[in-house]
């Protein structure tokens, strides 16, 4: 890593109590007009106050102490490489209170950060633009001057100046609303004062938006703010919101602390949603459903993006990480707790099966690297903080609070996560404060185990050998650190706290024993354990941890595999594993196809869905080869039979996941060329685009996936004539990110200016990339040409930002050969993008790590291949 900018914290001789503030946005010259009156205290005699400022220009500043005169500011000294002002005083501030006064300007940027401008069309095809926030972690201080830090917690007093045809909203209720006297047009809109919280979480809205109502069982007034028109696509989230609110009310034990809570669709924004208190702001796909054009994954998708921003209005709201290095605790827990809502609210998506090989695995792929990081990272600058808005932070802070949780049990948990609650809330507190209070509830050894998981990086692999002694198994298990190229081997290995749970064939549900593994290794007995019988490490898959059986008793559990007698997410887990191994070069990729042959019987769909991922990176990896076609023809014969079974139209009594495996299986086989597959997705199609027959939305991505990936510059066009008419943005969103499918160079082209064209929103731009370069071999080399191209505009419109980290590890991350791991890295040296370095680091490995792959397996798994073709002799 380059070298960390020193970066200090804001001085604490002044701090706000109540920032009184009024903004005045113009929506046609994207300027905005502000005036705070906070009332501060003054902990110690000083001449100057620095304070958090970014792109604002401050006009005038006083000081007035309480029952004093007022002083005036003789000199505004901007930081900007530090977003900081220091406001200079002719004399010193007292010990005590005062109230600062600041006039200033600031612009309504295009950036997605701060105050800023979103883009929408009205009904009639006007282009308007709202004005929107997004403060979180370090951009509070674009919209107002203001102790930035989240630990420097106020309370806010808000009063916005807008045109009176439009909606404004804040994080409390309007309490006033008059003409503004100056200008008959507008209006002052009075919010109430708000509880005492972070700057980060504050947020105002004005734009036009219509909204569906509801309360809650306990009181709460719900709102979903939609575009002008489309109040009816917030039905979902608001049946989901109101569910959910008392949930988590009786999950914490603690109530809602706001009169309200609104959720709105924001056009143009950089995250999936973000948490302000009461008025919580979400991507229109994120928060959007519409019956009729809306899939099963977007409905699900809505369900555990509302499940999580609504869990932080407590977890991270009302008690509020100390600083940025605490991020994890926010949002690994609202990662872990939105699938318990989920779960809750619609049982029939066995979503924690689902978490598993969306988070748990993804974690664990990222966590295996050199360049991975402990959950808890040390940050400081601004720019470092962006950085750790990642996998690590999220899912696998996710999957090790789901570990910990099962550890500890349900009852417990609630109980420690109850008392952690209620002695912080208005406050703020570290991982630590969070252990203690779990480990009061629970009598176990928390922060000892926990402090393993959070504050090294990696986790172990476990390794498994098994004897029989008369009616007993003797298990030998021992651990070291996984790493993706490998077993760690040095002398100073890590070593983690690892709770191990074992269970038998006898009952694949149920836990035989639990220990501690608090060494290198042990010996456990399982009595009552016969020979015949399989025993499986980690069922549940919860503990985060790869494990190495030996072949003997890797052997005994494939049968689990063909009955299904293995519970899914421990199928899943098995598979995952090995992939892993072979990755890492600790088994032969050719075990793992015989493995996956071994699904046959599946009938699950998340399990198909992580087998169906690594067959994408397997055949992205071979699309390096000159038998590409063969693993084509492999993942043909794998979803054929379930293709078979499951057909092309939904049957009577089907549900949620039935829908998803039919949406999986057909894209597989259309974009592997499987020929019926491929021409019952054109006859569809071709309906679709004439308005005979409307395609179900479930069938939408895999049929415009299939016709693209063998189609034409004609099939583009009316690709693209769709997009353009669609009125959803989830469609126009389904369409971007298959585009990349189409083969021939010259279409490539296309669809990669198209990318950066007015047609697609800011924030999409890295789909429709990224769906080019994990396309085809091609693909992969036109998109990081373009995006090295193109780098000033890419970079530029994502200022940093974790959109950055995104493009780029789309972009190059399906990279094979060597070379291009120093093509790569040195581009970035000439071009550096501070909040991406990280990626960049990791990117690099895993090229190598690819091509590492590729030499070591390629030519037994191209032998495999052929053999299973041969004619038996």
């Amino acid at each position: 890593m380059p070298e960390r900018r020193p970066f200090v914290r804001l001085p604490t001789d002044v701090y706000p109590v109540n920032y009184g503030l009024c903004l005045k946005p113009d929506l046609i010259d994207f300027t905005f007009e502000g005036k705070l009156e906070a009332l501060v205290e003054v902990t110690q005699a000083t001449n100057q106050i620095v304070m958090n400022c970014a792109d604002i220009d401050i006009i005038t500043a006083s000081f007035v102490p309480q029952g004093g005169e007022e002083i005036n500011a003789t000199g505004f000294n901007y930081q900007n490489e530090d977003e900081k002002v220091t406001l200079s005083f002719p004399s010193a501030l007292q010990k005590g209170s005062g109230t600062l006064k600041i006039d200033f300007v600031g612009e309504l940027n295009d950036k997605m950060k701060g105050f800023y401008r979103s883009k929408y069309t009205t009904p009639a095809g006007e282009v308007r633009y709202a004005a929107v926030t997004q403060f979180e972690a370090t951009d509070a201080r674009r919209a107002f001057p203001c102790w930035d830090e989240p630990a420097i917690k106020a309370t806010f007093d808000i009063t916005l100046i807008v045109p009176k045809d439009r909606v404004a909203l804040s994080n409390m209720n309007v309490i006033d609303q008059k003409p503004s006297p100056d200008d008959e047009n507008l209006v002052e809109v009075k919010f109430a004062t708000t509880p005492i919280m972070s700057t980060y979480l504050v947020a105002f809205v004005i734009g036009e938006y219509d909204y569906v109502e509801s309360q809650s069982s306990d009181g709460v007034t719900v709102r979903v703010y939609t575009p002008v028109g489309k109040a009816e696509q917030g039905k979902f989230a608001l049946e989901v919101a109101t569910k959910t609110l008392p949930f988590y009310k009786d999950y914490f034990n603690v109530p809602y602390p706001l009169p309200k809570i609104d959720l709105i669709a924001i056009a143009d924004f950089a995250a999936g949603a973000m948490e302000n208190w009461g008025l919580v702001t979400y991507r229109e796909t994120a928060l959007l459903i519409d019956p009729k054009n809306s899939c099963s994954s977007s409905r699900q998708w809505v369900a555990l993006v509302v499940g999580h921003e609504l869990a932080h209005q407590w977890f991270g709201n009302l008690v509020t990480m100390e600083w940025w290095t605490h991020l994890w605790l926010n949002e690994g827990f609202a990662s872990w707790i939105e699938y318990l809502c989920v779960d809750h609210c619609f049982p029939e998506y066995d979503i924690w099966t689902q978490f598993v090989s969306a988070d748990y695995t993804r974690a664990l792929d990222l966590d295996a690297l050199d360049s991975s990081h402990p959950i808890e990272v040390n940050v400081g600058h601004p720019s470092e903080v962006d950085e750790i808005f990642d996998a690590i932070s999220y899912s696998k802070g996710a999957s090790v609070i789901r570990m910990l949780h099962n550890y500890i049990g349900d009852e417990d948990f609630r109980k420690g996560m109850n008392a952690y609650l209620l002695k912080f809330q208005h406050k703020n507190a570290s991982t630590e404060d969070l252990w203690d209070c779990l480990e009061q509830a629970s009598g176990k050894p928390i922060a000892a185990v926990m402090g393993s998981w959070t504050k090294q990086m990696g986790f172990p692999i476990i390794v498994v050998d098994q004897e029989q002694q008369g009616d007993d198994r003797i298990l030998k298990i021992s651990q070291k650190k996984f790493c993706a190229s490998g077993p760690h081997n040095g002398e100073d290995c890590p070593s983690w706290m690892v709770p191990i749970s074992v269970c038998t064939s006898e009952d694949p549900k149920c836990t035989k024993l639990k220990v501690l593994l608090d060494r290198p290794e042990t010996t456990i007995t399982l009595s009552g354990v016969g020979p015949d019988q399989w025993v499986k490490i980690n069922p549940g898959t919860v503990g985060f941890y790869r494990i190495q059986y030996s072949s003997s008793m890797l052997e005994s559990l494939l049968p689990g595999i063909r009955d299904l007698s293995l519970q899914p997410v421990d199928r899943l887990g098995l598979q995952n594993d090995l992939f892993s191994l072979s990755r890492a070069g600790m088994i032969n990729t050719v075990e793992v196809l015989k493995l996956m042959e071994a699904f046959i019987n599946e009938p699950n769909y998340t399990v198909w869905s992580d087998l169906s991922c690594n067959l994408g990176v397997l055949s992205s990896l071979l699309s390096h080869t000159e038998f590409h076609e063969e693993i084509q023809e492999f993942i043909r014969d794998l979803f054929t039979p379930i293709g078979l079974t499951l057909g092309w139209d939904s049957k009577p009594g089907e549900g949620h996941l039935d829908a998803l495996l039919r949406g999986l299986v057909l894209g597989k086989l259309g974009k592997a060329g499987h020929k019926p597959t491929l021409e019952e997705a054109r006859r569809r199609f071709k309906d679709h685009v004439e308005g005979k027959q409307i395609l179900p939305a479930d069938l939408r991505s895999p049929v415009y996936l299939t016709v693209l990936k063998h189609g034409d510059s004609s099939t583009l066009d009316t690709m693209l004539k769709l997009h353009k008419q669609a009125d959803m943005q989830e469609e126009k969103n389904r369409i971007e990110r298959v585009l990349g499918a189409i083969s021939a160079p010259d279409l490539i082209q296309k669809v990669l200016t198209f990318a950066l064209s007015e047609e697609v929103r800011p924030q999409d731009t890295v789909s429709v990339i990224g769906g080019v370069a994990g396309s085809s071999k091609q693909g992969r080399k036109a998109a990081w040409k373009f995006v090295k191209d193109n780098w000033e505009e890419l970079y530029n419109r994502y200022q940093g930002g974790f959109l950055i980290s995104r493009l780029i590890k789309l972009t190059v991350d399906g990279f094979a050969i060597d070379k291009m791991a120093a093509e790569v890295k040195s581009f970035f040296e000439s071009h550096p993008a501070p909040a991406a370095e990280r990626t960049v680091q990791q990117c690099c490995e895993n090229i190598l790590l690819n091509a590492a792959w590729l030499k070591r397996d390629a030519d037994d798994i191209h032998q495999y291949l052929l053999r299973r073709k041969a004619p038996p002799v």
